[in-house]
């Protein structure tokens, strides 16, 4: 039986969200975006505690919070501190409203069909765990997926009796082309396809999938099948989210899942998966919920979290909305043309990512001759240049210009690995 205190906190929650408009039909005032003048570059970059002695080119793998976010954090914190029953009770349930209606604002959703997470792969468990896949029937996924993806469908595979085939969308991902890219994934659909599992951004390569295009051509193959046998698209989107101006609705996918703590400079430890009304019935819980008002609470996790970072999370979504997805995409874009223009200059550099921004985003991956990805990586950082490596086999080094970077930062990176001869 529920305790007291935990049916008292359900029942607040249906209020909250109520309260909040959540159960609502699509987005109203209470979503609309904050009416503010869009900040400067460079007073969006004083926003942040980075510091100035390093060209941080890395913040696809963890971000930095800015102002907002970690004063977010800070009063929460002290709140739970001073008296964490009252808080949690009190505030909680209005709190986590107010983190959907924001995230719902930005994604161009109704906030009822938003679960919140801890990460993407977080995020990636829950739904393949949840979703209905009887035995015959056939997950298709990609060569290029993450860890996360193959190793969730993995272990839904063998709970279910469903199968999980690969496909690769493309051989050289420099050369990777949309039409190609539809054309190899379409030609691995049959019968049995139950599932479509893909990622917006590929963090290997740098590719970015052109996910309406997809969705488009399923719903061609959908149109001739039955509810139980529909193809669900769903898309790990963590580097699309933060960087491209699409919602939900543009993208055409039933379920879209992300982690907040990269581009969105979310609170470390956040996430979401968003699906649409006619494909959420088909995806049960995995944790019991806490949460009440419609199916992305049903997928929320219960138990305690970090709730000083969860709900500080709709900070990260106002933010970017005062930004501008727009303009947002814009910059994103202009210093990575920069960044992919200047290695594809260099005789000793392969650039592996392609150039055109319907192909790409916010990741530039590429091969300097002679050198392994680490080595490329460890000499950027000797010259204060923060980059990655791509964990993944072929490997390479990896740069992300965002938000926080300006053409400078681009070009000393540039002049950083000209010198890398």
């Amino acid at each position: 039986m529920v305790s007291l205190d935990r049916r008292a906190f359900l029942v607040r929650s249906g209020l909250a969200l109520a309260a909040a408009g959540l159960l609502e039909a699509e987005n109203d005032e209470a979503v609309a975006a904050p009416e503010a003048t869009p900040l400067s570059w460079r007073a969006v970059r004083a926003q942040f505690r980075l510091t100035p002695l390093y060209g941080h080119l890395g913040g696809l793998l963890l971000a930095s919070h800015p102002t907002a976010v970690r004063r977010a954090i800070e009063t929460h914190r002290r709140g739970l501190d001073r008296n964490p029953v009252h808080y949690l009770h009190e505030r909680g349930p209005a709190l986590e409203a107010r983190v959907l209606t924001a995230a719902a604002s930005y994604l161009g959703a109704r906030p009822t069909d938003i679960a919140l997470t801890d990460s993407t792969t977080m995020g990636l468990g829950l739904l393949y765990n949840g979703l209905e896949l009887r035995a015959g029937q056939e997950v298709l996924t990609t060569e290029h997926d993450f860890f996360a993806t193959h190793e969730s469908l993995r272990l839904k595979a063998e709970r279910s009796g469903a199968s999980v085939r690969r496909v690769r969308l493309y051989d050289r991902a420099e050369a990777a082309s949309a039409d190609a890219i539809v054309e190899n994934l379409m030609r691995g659909v049959g019968s049995r396809t139950r599932v479509v599992a893909i990622t917006w951004v590929h963090s290997s390569t740098g590719v970015k999938l052109p996910v309406r295009r997809i969705a488009d051509a399923l719903d061609e193959v959908n149109a001739r099948r039955g509810d139980r046998d529909r193809i669900f698209l769903c898309v790990d989107g963590v580097h699309g989210l933060g960087v491209e101006n699409v919602t939900v609705s543009g993208l055409g996918c039933d379920f879209l899942v992300a982690g907040c703590h990269k581009w969105l400079f979310g609170p470390r430890g956040t996430g979401i998966v968003w699906g649409h009304p006619r494909a959420w019935p088909f995806a049960g819980a995995t944790i019991p919920s806490f949460s009440g008002g419609g199916p992305g609470a049903y997928m929320t996790p219960g138990g305690f979290h970090s709730f000083e970072h969860r709900w500080a999370l709709a900070e990260a979504f106002r933010f970017h909305r005062g930004l501008g997805k727009e303009r947002v995409e814009r910059r994103i874009h202009l210093l990575n043309r920069r960044l992919k223009t200047g290695l594809a200059s260099m005789s000793h550099v392969t650039l592996k990512t392609p150039r055109a921004d319907n192909l790409s985003a916010g990741l530039v991956c590429f091969e300097v001759r002679g050198l392994s990805p680490s080595a490329v990586v460890a000499a950027l950082r000797r010259r204060r240049i923060i980059g990655t490596v791509t964990p993944y086999s072929p490997s390479y080094a990896r740069l992300a210009p965002g938000l926080l970077n300006t053409p400078t930062d681009v070009d000393r990176a540039l002049a950083a690995i000209r010198a890398l001869r």
